[in-house]
């Protein structure tokens, strides 16, 4: 399945989206470049008005992650206001590559 045709909501992700966009990390408990995302992407959730960063511990959540083909932790899924996953990116992502991808999301 293509990120463009998956949607998220409120129920699956255990918390409210975003009015404009919503940053969903999964992260899991030893894995150390998931501290230095939760850093980042709670620090441009903070700079951009609508906008909410979400955490999901990978290994409570494996239905999801198997549903999402999650591969590794940290991961990070870029949702538009309606929940569409727009960007997806695995690994500890930079700043400067999630304004961008946030402004991906917040185009419409």
């Amino acid at each position: 399945m293509r990120d463009d045709q998956v949607r998220m909501g409120a129920a699956e992700i255990g918390a409210e989206l975003g009015e404009r966009a919503t940053l969903v990390q999964f992260s899991s408990a030893f894995c150390q470049p998931c501290r230095a995302t939760r850093r980042v992407l709670t620090e441009v959730a903070g700079m951009v008005d609508g906008v909410a960063h979400v955490e999901i511990d990978a290994e409570e959540r494996l239905e999801l992650v198997r549903r999402l083909e999650v591969q590794g932790t940290p991961t990070v899924l870029v949702l538009d206001a309606r929940g569409t996953v727009v960007r997806r990116a695995a690994g500890q992502p930079r700043k400067v590559d999630v304004i961008a991808a946030l402004g991906e999301a917040v185009r419409d």
